[in-house]
């Protein structure tokens, strides 16, 4: 397991459970004492955490906005994985809308060869399709919020209105089937609302990581999530039970 997928699996337990303690997270993250001693200093300073004389402690997310970055490097397998399956979901001819974030470009990836047309406020997005000849990509204007290489504010917002695609792929920083889809920036909690508004079903696409996190603002609740693609181990948490009780569709890559 790479370092920094192993700590933020570390990061998800601590959150998950409150506190805990260095024996206790031993057994539970497949690593040895010291090196999980050197995580958790390490996350500590990085204030993610809060640690002392062998116990951690969980400090808020609902404010954190990791770097792009960061977050690229995490379940880096899994979401490719994650974008392939959500690219079947997507027919040629069709217009869909795709969020921002590193899973979100995944899928993007997948779309090169296809005949679509593809409506994005990402950045990333738009530069990985820029050279697809049969791909048609609408950019939103806006605000350039560089933690998510993304375009904000009322003209991206605006770019939307009036849209009806089929599907939407939206990503988060967390996924629970009380609050749905979470982030904690205001400015990307908008539009990604408007993206939403902007399709008739949205799938959020989300690896193990963010499943069971809850973030400061619901971005789209469970009620419109029509489906989500994730992978198997988010199986761990009982968020997946959850949502397909409430009449969402899950999907699993392996």
């Amino acid at each position: 397991m790479a370092k920094s997928e192993r700590q933020q699996q570390v990061v998800a337990l601590i959150e998950q459970r409150g506190e805990l303690r260095l024996a206790d997270l031993a057994g539970a993250v497949d690593a040895s004492a010291v090196t999980l001693r050197r995580d958790l200093r390490e996350l500590a300073e990085r204030g993610r955490i809060s640690y002392l004389h062998g116990l951690a402690r969980a400090r808020s997310r609902h404010t954190m906005e990791l770097a792009y970055e960061e977050k690229r490097q995490v379940a880096m397998a899994e979401k490719a994985l994650i974008g392939r399956a959500a690219a079947e979901l997507v027919h040629d001819g069709d217009a869909v809308v795709l969020g921002a974030g590193s899973t979100t470009l995944e899928l993007a990836r997948c779309l090169v060869d296809r005949s679509v047309e593809v409506w994005t406020n990402s950045l990333l997005v738009a530069e990985a399709l820029a050279d697809a000849r049969s791909v048609r990509v609408r950019l939103a204007g806006g605000d350039v919020r560089g933690a998510v290489r993304a375009l904000v504010g009322s003209r991206a917002e605006r770019s939307f209105a009036g849209l009806r695609a089929p599907l939407a792929f939206l990503s988060g920083n967390g996924l629970t089937w009380a609050r749905g889809l979470t982030t904690p920036n205001l400015h990307v909690a908008e539009i990604d609302r408007a993206m939403a508004a902007a399709a008739v079903e949205v799938v959020a696409l989300v690896d193990h990581t963010k499943v069971g996190v809850e973030s400061l603002i619901t971005t789209v609740p469970t009620a419109r999530l029509a489906r989500v693609v994730t992978d198997r181990a988010a199986q761990r948490c009982g968020e997946l039970e959850q949502l397909v009780r409430r009449g969402v569709r899950v999907q699993l890559v392996d």
